[in-house]
């Protein structure tokens, strides 16, 4: 959108069989960053030359066509915030305008207030070397971070803008527009030419409702990662139906990085920034009970083992009591082996109650092998109680 003061913006395609780059993930951003930085320094028509190529290659990016006719603008005369236009154009584009301008801010502010070097989210408490990445979205400041996790821990190795809800965050409801909170895992990767164009480059569904969620009543469902429309770079701050959309070149490189099943997937309204030695005994402070859950377990005591669980526990429809057969058959199909827990992940999600979500792989002494499961644990008082558990593999 161009003020009409300024000269006509014509954005000039590519000519047939001309070379235009591969769009990369968070280059278009980073481009954008330095004509903003070129303006800063009042090198306007440096910052001129950078925005009519970017617009050029990236017609569709419309925060860029805005800054682009900012810049025409200027050359005539003075323009004084994002997006000067003459006030008739002001009213009749106030909504576009207004999501444009949240963008900007919120593109800078999140490359402004970048997580102090080396930290983590506080919710990693320990992921397993088998999980090769993790995610992590701060819904306050419209942004997802992309984890590389290795022997040595957690390495931030992208971040990109991203959209939520048109009503926010904090999804209760079918149809309440709004993304939910909590910690999740991603399930699978849409085929895109399963998919109408509307979702892009692809989408990445993750698993909500979760047990947690389904504990507190909360339902919908559909809730994934996407990309964009063809005609559309970006979309605004709040803009979905619940979903999480980034552009299609950083999506892309999401199904490129990340598996199906064990990446995590946490969604935040804000992320606290830890320093890992922090988490480290976060972790240690729950390891403690889920190992006393170990050894009772291994002991083939089930009222022992059954003090674990939480009175509304629930796993596929059973409650403790029709769950109970279930457990007490593993432990007699153990014979009174000990128990071993490998390439256990801890996830720690806090609102009203503090919950830890758990998956390890749960192998019987003198086997090689065994069943792969996921608890949820919630703190009771001083003690942690089981209130799901499920075999994933």
């Amino acid at each position: 959108m161009v003020s009409p003061d300024a000269p006509a913006l014509q954005v000039e395609r590519p000519r047939a069989g001309a070379s235009v780059p591969a769009a990369r993930d968070g280059q278009a951003e980073a481009r954008l960053v330095e004509i903003y930085r070129l303006i800063g320094q009042s090198r306007g028509r440096a910052a001129l030359a950078k925005a009519e190529s970017l617009v050029r290659e990236h017609p569709n990016f419309q925060l860029a066509q805005l800054v682009y006719g900012d810049l025409l603008a200027s050359q005539t005369r003075p323009v004084l915030n994002l997006g000067d236009v003459p006030d008739s154009t002001e009213k009749s584009s106030a909504t576009l305008l207004a999501e444009l301008r949240e963008e900007s801010h919120q593109r800078m502010r999140a490359l402004r207030e970048r997580p102090p070097a080396g930290s983590v989210p506080s919710q990693f408490l320990t992921l397993s070397t088998r999980t090769k990445h993790a995610i992590a979205v701060d819904a306050s400041r419209s942004r997802l971070y992309l984890f590389e996790n290795s022997a040595t821990g957690l390495k931030l190795i992208g971040d990109y803008y991203a959209s939520v809800g048109k009503l926010g965050v904090d999804k209760g409801v079918e149809g309440d527009q709004r993304t939910p909170l909590g910690v999740y895992f991603i399930t699978s990767n849409l085929d895109p030419k399963s998919l109408r164009d509307f979702y892009g480059a692809g989408a990445l569904p993750i698993n909500y409702p979760n047990p947690y969620d389904a504990r507190r009543g909360k339902t919908g469902s559909g809730i994934w990662l996407h990309g964009t429309p063809p005609d559309q770079y970006a979309r605004a701050p709040k803009a979905t139906d619940g979903c999480i959309a980034l552009s299609n070149p950083d999506l892309e490189r999401i199904i490129r990085t990340v598996e199906v099943r064990t990446t995590p997937f946490v969604i935040a309204q804000s992320l606290q920034w830890v320093a890992p030695q922090s988490v480290r005994a976060e972790s240690q402070a729950f390891e403690s009970a889920l190992q006393a859950w170990r050894q009772a377990k291994s002991s083939g005591d089930i009222t022992r083992t059954l003090a674990f669980y939480a009175a509304d526990f629930s796993s596929g429809g059973k409650s403790l009591l029709e769950w109970t057969p279930r457990l007490r058959k593993e432990l007699e199909q153990a014979r009174g082996r000990g128990v071993e827990l490998k390439d256990l992940t801890y996830l720690r999600w806090q609102d009203n109650n503090d919950t830890m979500v758990v998956t390890f792989g749960e192998v019987l002494d003198g086997s090689r092998s065994g069943s792969t499961k996921r608890q949820y644990w919630v703190k009771q008082g001083p003690h942690w109680k089981i209130f799901f558990e499920g075999t994933i593999g």
